[in-house]
């Protein structure tokens, strides 16, 4: 798993990046299996989203609604039932959980975000967590964190035994800070703009004028006096002059995911393991690159709430393609765990395994018709972006913007403001379709749909009444 790296940013998901050619390795894995298409996340940051793949659950079930949040030991679901199933586990890289990772056979963890350059890592040790560190003077955290999972694969490992690796890269998150080889990469490229690069949110007053981009009158985060842009500039070139920055920091960054990711295939390679490997490729979330006008993750569009994955295990994958089933990231524990050996997911997960879906079997008939999402960091790091939640269907997406923070403080507060969207007429989600009374009936059902869904799955705001006020008087 690489942080941030979003699907446009993936050459196989054929985006107008895909020319570029960012990420032939990654690509290859999809080539050689299947690429999934509708995966998304239930609430697009760091924390939370890790928190629901290594538990299989929702925030509410699991506590962590945002970057304070923590898994203890006893909590971390995967690693335990990996090593129930007889697997060695190993984590290596961002972690981010704030507690030990101690579940794990083998860990040798980044400090929270950790640093690009020189990276220091967390490991078991004679002192207690977190003292033991160790760090990789010269490099740059990509390589780092690949040498250390090549070291475990090679020489820490149990090799009569199956093994179970989660190999999390800190790059591309900002401040996209590059290994010295890449600094020439596309130097003499302009990178292509998306279409939308000057039309920030504007769905509805819940969404108007909020969120954080690369134009100058856009920037409350103040990327683009982040990547050194003169604001003599006026408003049209200076956000081109910042898109092109981004854009070029951020894939060299992930072109040393991706070739690091290389290594990885190699070393399997040679030890002919390749073939009997399942390996998922993902991120934690997705991330807006200029789309929008928007940079960073957190709203429900689809540029951040899509994750990449792509699957490659030879052994096991009757025929190689693209999967369209509607998944999230609570079902990748469930799915590993199926693979591994267990044969039903532990009551403790909500997510439910897709493992069939990589085997190409059939969906089955019973499997979810929307998916939930919440974000509720409102207006956190001058990022702008409201508390909202919403749910995804195969086709459609509805959102309420709630506009107040987790107590439902009066202050802060933005718009509330309902918004819908029908993604096949309108993949880009430009155009907010909620008060068209053609989509009436489709608006009342995806209403029942999410009532339902959040009640199913204990995501409620019972006990939160300011925002349960706000519901109630908003249906």
């Amino acid at each position: 798993m690489a942080d941030d790296h979003t699907s446009q940013a993936i050459g196989v998901y054929g985006s107008r990046l895909a020319p570029l050619n960012p990420t032939p390795n990654i690509d290859r894995l999809a080539k050689n299996g299947i690429r999934f298409d509708r995966v998304f996340c239930n609430n697009s940051i760091c924390t939370p989203s890790r928190a629901s793949i290594i538990t299989g659950q929702y925030p509410q079930t699991n506590g962590v609604l945002d970057l304070t949040g923590n898994i203890p030991p006893d909590r971390q679901l995967l690693p335990i039932e990996m090593k129930r199933a007889g697997y060695q586990t190993a984590m290596v890289g961002k972690w981010h959980l704030k507690q030990e990772p101690a579940a794990f056979d083998y860990y040798c963890v980044l400090p929270g975000q950790g640093k690009y350059h020189n990276p220091d890592f967390r490991i078991r040790g004679e002192k207690p967590w977190p003292k033991n560190v160790i760090r990789a003077e010269g490099k740059h955290s990509s390589d780092a964190i690949t040498d250390i999972s090549l070291e475990w694969l090679e020489n820490g490992r149990d090799k009569e035994k199956p093994f179970f690796l989660m190999h999390h890269f800190k790059a591309p998150h900002d401040m996209f800070s590059f290994a010295e080889r890449y600094s020439d990469y596309l130097s003499d490229v302009t990178v292509p703009e998306p279409d939308n690069l000057f039309q920030p949110p504007a769905g509805s007053k819940g969404s108007a004028g909020l969120g954080s981009g690369i134009g100058k009158d856009h920037a409350p985060w103040r990327l683009g006096w982040r990547l050194g842009i003169s604001p003599d500039l006026d408003e049209t070139a200076y956000t081109k002059a910042s898109y092109q920055e981004y854009l070029k920091r951020y894939l060299r960054c992930v072109k040393g995911v991706d070739d690091n990711v290389g290594r990885i295939l190699a070393y399997l390679e040679k030890t002919g393991e390749l073939d009997n490997t399942l390996i998922l490729y993902t991120g934690d979330q997705g991330f807006f690159l200029g789309e929008h006008d928007l940079m960073d993750k957190r709203w429900i569009y689809e540029e951040a709430m899509r994750m990449p994955l792509v699957v490659s295990w030879p052994d096991g994958i009757k025929e190689t393609g693209t999967n369209d089933w509607l998944i999230n990231n609570t079902d990748f524990a469930p799915t590993m765990l199926e693979v591994a050996g267990l044969e039903k997911t532990p009551e403790a997960m909500q997510g439910r395994s897709f493992a069939a879906a990589i085997r190409g079997d059939e969906k089955p008939t019973d499997w979810r018709e929307v998916t939930y999402y919440r974000y509720w960091m409102h207006l956190a790091h001058n990022l702008a972006v409201p508390g909202h939640f919403g749910v995804r269907s195969d086709r459609y997406k509805l959102i309420f913007f709630y506009g107040t923070d987790e107590n439902g403080s009066a202050k802060d507060r933005t718009p509330v403001a309902w918004e819908f969207y029908d993604l096949e007429k309108d993949p880009h989600e430009m155009r907010n379709e909620y008060g068209n009374p053609e989509y009436a009936p489709v608006i009342r059902t995806m209403k029942e749909q999410l009532t339902a869904t959040r009640k199913e799955l204990d995501e409620t705001d019972e006990g939160r009444p300011a925002i349960q006020a706000i519901i109630d008087a908003n249906p």
